[in-house]
């Protein structure tokens, strides 16, 4: 980007990135140096404007570098989730076109596997530092490049992101490269700036992996503005208040999963760290249950922004702790010039209060890479509105609330019932830390509302007493008709509950054929 040649040559020597991990202050003038070394060598590998990188990496250092080398090559970087299985991979290096896969020596296991498989022949593939069996040397590969030679011009790459998959094989977003002639044009909107803002003096914690799309973007945005992010190696609550600390936090972004496990920090520890420097903390990702912002709120103060958006970027909605406090669970309004609609299954639109599937209108187009089918259904061929596939509604002024994917609906006796509405109810009990509703096949309704609740520590809730609890706060088939207990509940590491592998246990047995 051209940005971070503005401010290594601004700034060489200051941090643009801490890796408290790896021990690492990665200096604005040593990442736009090896930033134009990794374009070099992968110009060199004879990749052309608009072919793909695969990046399958922990939280790194070299991420930062690839992702910038693969710009300002005109390349399309695919930041690959390290907990794909070896078939989600191969399928996502087959359907980018990838022509060259950088791994980790952290992920071997998965490199070796997809060398064994065969999903990786036929494209070049180094790992960092000395390479892995089969890999080459990612250091030495650097190391060959001759930066006497000058560069072509080329227009800026992409990234290239997947979906992660929470309902299917995963979706590509591949956009168009920027012309070389708009190189320092802003890549994004800039309201974002006056929303949260976001200058040279930000210091920004992601605590979540890098390849997903808020905690990619946000990195980026901040080493856009010349501030510095603080890159955890991944989520641990005490470990992000004591970073906020260290590093003089000014902005942070979470999902409502990782609000729970900071509440459920003890109080002494929860006291214990230095937050007055921390301004602005941004979630999404996933429904917040209303006790646990109200609780977030409570802590750090009004300092909570939420927005509500996909990485297909067809519209955004946003609300402030104040907003928010005077409208417990909304999403907020939208922003940038586009606007909300509610419409039920035959494509009407709904008034204020009625909950159907959500769509913007005026905001840019997409395309899911390889997939006119999937693209197809997430547009309302009449008004050419488009949809993220998720359910909520509008009140009489405007704000959205969200309530399920269409995907998660409870279909009980031909009631529609909503998991988020049992979910909230069920969370604020004082035993439960988390629970995941799901609807299970039953002979006689159809489906039955089936609960599954991770306890507080050291409590031991039981069935008839959560049972006892929703009596009191939801009508008779809200109610779950079964319960079970778990340790945790499978989650992306995005945060969101992945419904379906619960749902995959109660399914009958398929039949041989």
């Amino acid at each position: 980007m051209a940005a971070l040649a503005h401010w290594a040559a601004r700034h060489p020597e200051k941090v643009a990135a801490h890796f408290p991990a790896q021990g690492v202050a990665l200096t604005y003038g040593a990442l736009d140096a090896r930033a134009e070394r990794v374009a070099r060598w992968m110009i060199g590998l004879r990749l052309a404007p608009g072919d793909a990188v695969a990046m399958l990496l922990d939280n790194r250092p070299e991420y930062l570098e690839l992702a910038e080398g693969a710009r300002r090559a005109g390349l399309h970087w695919v930041p690959l989730s390290v907990h794909l299985r070896p078939q989600e991979v191969a399928y996502v290096l087959g359907d980018s076109g990838a022509g060259l896969l950088v791994a980790s020596p952290a992920l071997a296991p998965l490199a070796a596997q997809l060398l064994a498989e065969g999903a990786v022949d036929g494209r070049p593939r180094v790992a960092l530092g000395e390479g892995l069996p089969g890999y080459g040397s990612y250091e030495a590969a650097l190391a060959a490049v001759d930066l006497s030679v000058p560069r072509e011009e080329r227009p800026l790459g992409q990234v290239f992101l997947y979906s992660s998959g929470t309902t299917g094989l995963p979706k590509g977003i591949r956009r168009p490269l920027v012309p070389w002639a708009d190189r320092d044009k802003p890549m994004w909107d800039m309201s974002w700036k006056t929303l949260y803002g976001f200058d040279e003096s930000t210091v920004y914690l992601s605590p979540a992996p890098l390849y997903h799309a808020a905690p990619h973007g946000y990195v980026q945005r901040t080493l856009s503005e010349g501030g510095t992010a603080v890159i955890l190696p991944k989520f641990d609550p005490e470990a992000a208040l004591a970073a906020i600390e260290r590093y003089r936090v000014t902005h942070s972004q979470w999902v409502p999963t990782m609000f729970v496990r900071l509440l459920a920090l003890p109080d002494g520890v929860r006291r214990r760290y230095d937050l007055s420097s921390h301004r602005c903390a941004i979630h999404a990702a996933a429904p917040c249950p209303v006790p646990v912002k109200r609780a977030m709120i409570d802590w750090w103060g009004p300092i909570i922004h939420e927005y509500y958006a996909g990485s297909e970027g067809i519209g955004t909605t946003v609300v402030d702790s104040h907003t928010w406090l005077a409208r417990p669970g909304t999403v907020g309004q939208p922003v940038n010039g586009v606007t909300v609609h509610i419409l039920d299954d035959n494509g009407r639109e709904l008034p204020a209060g009625g909950t159907g599937r959500i769509f913007f209108a005026g905001g840019p187009r997409f395309a899911y890479h390889n997939a006119a089918e999937k693209t197809a259904a997430s547009y309302d061929a009449r008004t050419g509105w488009a949809t993220l596939g998720d359910l909520g509604r509008l009140d009489a002024d405007g704000f959205l609330y969200l309530s399920d994917r269409r995907a998660d609906l409870i279909l009980s006796g031909g009631v529609n019932l909503y998991p988020a509405e049992i979910e909230g109810a069920l969370t604020v009990h004082p035993d439960v830390a988390e629970v995941a509703v799901v609807g299970v096949p039953d002979p006689e309704m159809g489906e039955r509302v089936h609960a599954v609740v991770v306890p507080r520590p050291g409590a031991a809730p039981d069935a008839a007493a959560l049972d006892a609890w929703c009596r009191d706060r939801l009508a008779g088939p809200k109610r779950p008709r079964s319960w079970e207990f778990a340790a945790e509940l499978p989650r992306s590491e995005a945060g969101k509950l992945l419904r379906r592998l619960l749902k995959e246990r109660y399914l009958p047995p398929i039949e041989p054929m």
